[in-house]
């Protein structure tokens, strides 16, 4: 990857050259990235911004950033390989948003993000390929459970991992996930926070278990929850905001409340489940808060589909009721 940024003086024979094609004769970026490069100020025409439209003249200095560059290994590494008409479209039909950057999935509950020793050969990772342009592969920034549904974003280049990834480890992307639980929280609305750690559970499954904060692999968890929705006090809708990103936080915590979430066979509560509900984990990553430079924050929401949707019904939640920002039920 080139680390520098690049001064270069316009050459009498580019003389009336648009900056556009002048550009990528020395980059290796799309329209699209281009474009973005330019309105963000990356690419200035001496010293000023410019549009890909300008035409260039001699003496002219236009600055050109710093561009990851695949290596002669990375472009010998990648070759993408052949997918099924079954896996294509599966995965075409996930997109919800695309951009330069990046692919926003709406993951199904019941397939993994990543390959594993318990979860068979077919998971997202490995059906990357049929989303590249051909340049690069994409890439994972993040994970979901295999039985969680939701917002799963993949970064299309490197450059775009690195800033996404960034953002979810830090706390400038804001996160609201749904959940059905078993039982209705008290109080309705709160923040849980805790010290845990990996562990196991009665029958030797791993999973997070409480932790004082001075023991080995103790990581501090924190999330806001707001009840939007009750059957009864048999269960109820939950919006959850997780403040830090541990395994199984948002799992933990609700079971931290004595409302485990519906379906999950980790983390039990001594409740009664509702009759009529649909089997699984209800759990959904909804919506996606996405910070942008030059820009709107980006807003991404992912529809309920399969159980939830139809637990839902049964229960006589409406989607309505959260409203149109997932955020505004958190202030």
């Amino acid at each position: 990857m080139n680390q520098q940024v690049i001064n270069e003086t316009v050459s009498p024979k580019e003389e009336g050259v648009r900056l556009d094609r002048w550009v990528k004769r020395r980059l290796p970026v799309t329209q699209g990235q281009l474009e973005k490069l330019l309105r963000s100020g990356q690419i200035r025409v001496d010293g000023s911004r410019a549009k890909a439209n300008t035409r260039l003249e001699a003496g002219m200095v236009v600055r050109l950033p710093p561009i990851h560059q695949q290596t002669a290994e990375e472009k010998k590494a990648y070759k993408p390989g052949k997918a099924s008409s079954r896996d294509e479209q599966f995965m075409r039909e996930m997109v919800i948003y695309q951009d330069d950057d990046m692919f926003a999935l709406n993951k199904p509950a019941g397939i993994a993000v990543q390959g594993g020793t318990k979860q068979g050969g077919r998971h997202i990772d490995g059906m990357l390929d049929i989303l590249s342009d051909g340049e690069y592969r994409p890439k994972l920034v993040h994970r979901l459970d295999k039985e969680t549904s939701g917002l799963l974003l993949i970064a299309r280049h490197p450059a775009a991992a690195a800033r996404l990834g960034e953002l979810f480890r830090s706390r400038d992307m804001e996160k609201v996930y749904w959940a059905v639980t078993v039982g209705a929280p008290k109080p309705p609305a709160g923040q849980v926070r805790c010290w845990m750690a990996k562990g196991e559970g009665p029958e030797g499954r791993e999973r997070m278990v409480h932790a004082a904060q001075n023991d080995e692999g103790a990581r501090h968890a924190i999330t806001d929850y707001v009840t939007v929705s009750q059957a009864g006090q048999k269960a109820a809708w939950v919006a959850l905001r997780p403040q830090t990103g541990r395994m199984h936080q948002l799992r933990f915590h609700m079971h931290e409340l004595g409302t485990s979430i519906l379906g999950d066979d980790k983390y039990v509560t001594r409740r009664e489940v509702p009759q009529g509900v649909a089997s699984g984990l209800h759990l959904h990553a909804r919506a996606l808060l996405i910070p942008r430079p030059n820009k709107k924050p980006l807003l991404l929401q992912a529809p309920l589909s399969g159980h939830m949707k139809e637990t839902f019904k049964v229960l006589g939640f409406l989607e309505e009721e959260a409203g149109k920002d997932p955020l505004e039920l958190f202030l």
